[in-house]
């Protein structure tokens, strides 16, 4: 399992540093001069010159990439253009906002849709086809328009959880609970249908072999037979979907976050990108690539734990 950690790591350094030139080019080309948006129409030329050297935009993207790098190696990913803030700092704020949502939406979407995967398989034809349809609508319909379809009955009609705002976990668990309820649910839609039609397919295929066949003859409950041996041989597929569907949740988060105005990362990279505020944008951008490096080791390592396997491969 060590040797598989490793070589992931090794290789999510390269996949770091073309992700951090990828972006650091891409919004040299966006519109807009961070010095004179600092400064206003008002600053004076020298004023403005003395703001671009500092900020080194006098100098070759190349040039400002390279110090952004030799910075980075040092665990510096400098301050925001407007506020002056460290970008380390504001991340380590903003990101247990984003990491509610992710890890809250994966696990709801990981538990109900098992459980209507497992519910479908083991049912007939017609609620297969009702399941379908429901797991179609689901997957189609795009999440920003359940989270106001959410908030308009569950927070403007029957004011029963929040709109908008945020409460840290210290200040008030109840509160910080009841808070993302409606993001977390908005978030994780899509993932219920997708998980929850991988694991019906994959208990199907399961459930036709000869071994299962031998546990019912063998006298196995029905229930065994599904949760304890079926369900163990749809872990591949299962984790791999929850993988992919944890990964497409880190970019989901942005737009939840600006409906339901949440305080994480989502909402910091519009208002960076916005303001053209490079280094966080930059921080925000290593943060998501981070975050997915680290859905996918503990993919791997879970592939590593159901199928012995893949750590000799």
């Amino acid at each position: 399992m060590f040797p598989i950690i490793l070589r992931r790591l090794a290789l999510s350094v390269p996949l770091l540093v073309i992700v951090s030139a990828i972006t650091f080019i891409l919004e040299s080309f966006v519109p807009g001069d961070p010095a004179r948006t600092v400064l206003g129409i008002n600053a004076t030329p020298e004023q403005y010159a003395a703001l671009r050297s500092a900020m080194h935009l006098d100098r070759p993207v190349a040039v400002q990439y390279w110090l952004y790098l030799r910075d980075l190696v040092h665990g510096d990913l400098g301050s925001s253009l407007f506020t002056g803030e460290s970008v380390l700092g504001l991340i380590g704020q903003r990101l247990p906002v984003t990491l509610a949502l992710v890890v809250g939406g994966t696990v709801l979407a990981s538990l109900v849709g098992i459980v209507l995967g497992v519910f479908s398989a083991t049912r007939g034809r017609l609620s297969r086809r009702l399941f379908d349809i429901v797991s179609l609508l689901g997957s189609a319909v795009p999440n920003f328009w359940i989270a106001l379809l959410l908030v308009a009955v569950f927070a403007v009609k029957f004011s029963i959880f929040p709109a908008t705002g945020y409460t840290p976990f210290a200040q008030s668990p109840g509160e910080w609970a009841n808070g993302l309820i409606l993001p977390v649910i908005s978030l994780s839609i899509a993932g219920v249908a997708f998980i929850s039609k991988v694991t019906r397919d994959a208990m199907l295929s399961i459930l036709a072999l000869d071994h299962i066949r031998t546990l019912r003859a063998s006298g196995i409950g029905p229930v065994s037979i599904v949760w304890k041996h079926a369900l163990r041989g749809c872990g591949l597929p299962v984790v791999t979907t929850i993988g992919l569907m944890m990964i497409t949740f880190i970019p989901g988060t942005i737009l939840i976050e600006n409906i339901f105005t949440l305080p994480g990362l989502g909402t910091t990279v519009v208002d960076a990108t916005n303001q053209h505020d490079l280094p966080v944008v930059q921080g925000l951008t290593i943060t998501f690539t981070v975050m997915v490096i680290v859905v996918n080791l503990l993919v791997d390592v879970l592939y590593s734990l159901l199928n012995p396997k893949v750590r000799t491969e």
